[in-house]
């Protein structure tokens, strides 16, 4: 269906806005760009009811123990860290040397490390918790060739200017939509490259139930799938601040998830994959609780999915398209 003429010239206007606003604020130094983010993300506490409202309810569905008060400071402190990751990747040539911004915890670059060297490729398990974006170009530095999945939106200006962004710091960008995404997959685990996918959000994928928060909550299951189909590792990865001050920093935690190649039930040991993914990112968000998106709808699938809507990934004929 047609897009209506003034919803495209309104998206249109909102994209040269936006993309004139980021060629513009990439020139501040990391400090003053900290501050702005910080800034801005207080101001939408005031000013955005629904997000804040989705925050307040989600974040009393995950910590019923808490106070209404501790979680209002929770989510408001939420909003500055987001604004916050927007400026680090805005202006992220203020952030200075990668691998120093951005440190792995003891004895977890060993753990991808030694991942890359079996060969067979590595899953990377993420979500957006502390900076994810750039958790990825601190791990590109260690695991090459790499890509992530990711979704487009409906302006391709901005897409394209996010592949720009991910390129720039070793990180290829495959997206979900394209046809050709399916023989791109093969072709990365044949080389031994490495793939970052996203599963701490609701959307409108393959999935199966698994326990956040004490809840069902609808979770990508891309990553049991491709780890039964390749052999490959998987390891949950999770970044958080590495203190209070401005441009401390993050530090990453990597934990390698074991599976049962050849399972005698290929879908209880995929949902058995994606639920131990789901908690290791509980437990993260439950250290930090300021440094997820509280706003994401995590719990709005809630009828339960027939077998036949919880399909495993497609043969390998069927992902290359030919």
């Amino acid at each position: 269906m047609e897009v209506p003429l003034r919803k495209r010239v309104k998206r249109a206007v909102r994209s040269a806005l936006l993309r004139a606003a980021v060629r513009l604020l990439s020139w501040l130094p990391l400090g003053p760009a900290l501050l702005l983010g910080s800034v801005v993300g207080r101001l939408a506490w005031l000013f955005a009811r629904r997000e804040r409202r989705l925050m307040l309810e989600h974040l009393a569905l995950a910590f019923p123990e808490k106070s209404g008060e501790e979680r209002r400071a929770i989510a408001r402190a939420s909003l500055a860290h987001l604004g916050q990751v927007a400026m680090e990747v805005i202006a992220v040539h203020g952030c200075g040397r990668i691998d120093e911004y951005v440190s792995f915890a003891p004895g977890c670059e060993e753990i991808v490390r030694r991942a890359m060297a079996r060969g067979k490729g590595l899953i990377f398990v993420a979500g957006h918790i502390g900076n994810w974006e750039l958790l990825a170009r601190r791990l590109a530095l260690v695991t090459q060739p790499n890509a992530v999945i990711a979704k487009r939106n409906a302006d391709p200006r901005l897409n394209e200017l996010m592949a720009r962004f991910r390129a720039g710091g070793g990180n290829k960008t495959l997206w979900r939509e394209d046809p050709a995404t399916g023989r791109e997959l093969i072709k990365l685990f044949r080389q031994g490259g490495a793939l970052g996918i996203l599963i701490d959000q609701d959307t409108k994928v393959q999935g199966v139930f698994v326990p956040f928060f004490g809840r069902p909550a609808f979770t990508p299951r891309a990553v049991g799938d491709l780890a039964l189909r390749f052999g490959a590792t998987v390891v949950v990865g999770t970044s958080h601040r590495r203190g209070p001050r401005p441009g401390a920093g993050h530090e990453l935690d990597i934990i390698e998830l074991s599976y049962d190649s050849g399972p005698a039930d290929p879908e209880a040991e995929v949902e058995r994959i994606t639920a131990a993914a789901a908690a290791l990112q509980e437990a993260a968000i439950r250290r930090n609780p300021t440094e997820w998106v509280w706003m994401h709808r995590r719990w709005k699938t809630t009828a339960p999915v027939r077998v036949s809507q919880a399909k495993a990934m497609p043969k390998s004929r069927e992902l290359s398209g030919t």
